[in-house]
């Protein structure tokens, strides 16, 4: 990668950042940058409502007065190969907040939840000087678990109606999450996830949290599981 572009990323220009990441995208070259650290994976099938949680935790993080970059990893357009965008556009309440970066990246083909230059462009992210680096992965099955392999502490968010899905899915995305997340705990059926997952939880040591992201609760519980799990609390 061009040193001055580089340099210019390290001193927190943001149109320098994206440029930077368009031309990894563009070009599948390696940065040379090292492993990112300390970055949070949200993972879950489609529909549970991470985009939202991760809307969420961005209100907290700002509290604290901590900036966030967001890689959202989206499926790609069958017409253009871009990203959808469709989790991007949920999260346009922080586009005026200088302190918050969203980025999308489309899968581009490729399987396991993530795109061919995630690890990449996390990398930049971090170089840019972040405080936060959250990945959300497209919506995964069974089998989609790239994530461990980025994320320090990866966080599977599943809604009211993943019970059925839960022994199907304990050989893949269960068995690696770090916090189980059962979202959109004020409808039906939340209750029915939450003890579905609970055998599960008691032999992995895993935490199961509860959380309205669309209302804020539980969503505080959620960082501080988080930061534990990461050695920051």
């Amino acid at each position: 990668m061009d040193p001055v572009l580089l340099e210019a990323v390290r001193s927190g220009d943001r149109r320098s950042l994206s440029r930077a990441i368009t031309q990894v995208e563009q070009s599948g070259a390696e940065t040379g940058l090292p492993a990112p650290e300390s970055v949070i994976g949200i993972t879950g099938p489609p529909g549970a409502g991470k985009s939202t949680l991760i809307s969420g935790l961005i209100d907290v993080i700002r509290s604290h007065g901590e900036t966030v970059a967001v890689l959202v990893v989206d499926p790609s357009s069958p017409v253009t190969g871009g990203a959808l965008l469709g989790d991007r556009i949920r999260m346009q309440t922080h586009v005026d907040d200088e302190g918050v970066y969203v980025r999308s990246m489309a899968t581009r083909g490729h399987l396991g939840g993530l795109g061919p230059a995630t690890r990449e462009v996390v990398a930049l992210l971090a170089v840019a000087g972040f405080d936060r680096l959250i990945v959300e992965t497209v919506g995964v099955g069974q089998s989609e678990v790239e994530i461990m392999d980025l994320a320090d502490v990866v966080v599977l968010v599943v809604g009211p109606s993943w019970g059925d899905q839960v022994q199907a899915d304990k050989a893949g995305i269960v068995e690696i999450a770090d916090v189980f997340v059962v979202n959109k705990g004020d409808r039906g059926g939340a209750n029915d996830v939450e003890r579905a997952l609970r055998e599960t939880a008691a032999a992995r040591d895993v935490e199961i949290l509860v959380t309205t992201a669309t209302t804020g609760e539980g969503v505080v519980r959620v960082l501080d599981e988080i930061d534990r799990l990461a050695g920051l609390a």
